[in-house]
């Protein structure tokens, strides 16, 4: 749980950090998509981790459409 901590704490500093960078939204996406290519080429030693992958990207997509339809993340 500690790792799980500790990149929380990193991803909530470094979403911060964007933020006051660069306030446009818009401008976030292209920092999200390359964030998910990093992460997808990390998959590419197994083809489980690959399939873990596409499993996360398939929960990712549910997450927004929830959130589009109530106005809140779980």
């Amino acid at each position: 749980m500690k790792n799980e901590d500790e990149l929380r704490e990193a991803l909530s500093q470094t979403v911060k950090d964007m933020a006051q960078l660069e306030s446009n939204p818009r401008t976030w996406l292209s920092w999200m998509v390359y964030l998910l290519a990093r992460l997808e080429e990390q998959t590419t030693t197994s083809p489980s981790d690959k399939e873990s992958f596409l499993e996360m990207l398939s929960a990712l997509q549910d997450e927004i459409k929830n959130r589009m339809r109530t106005g809140g993340w779980n």
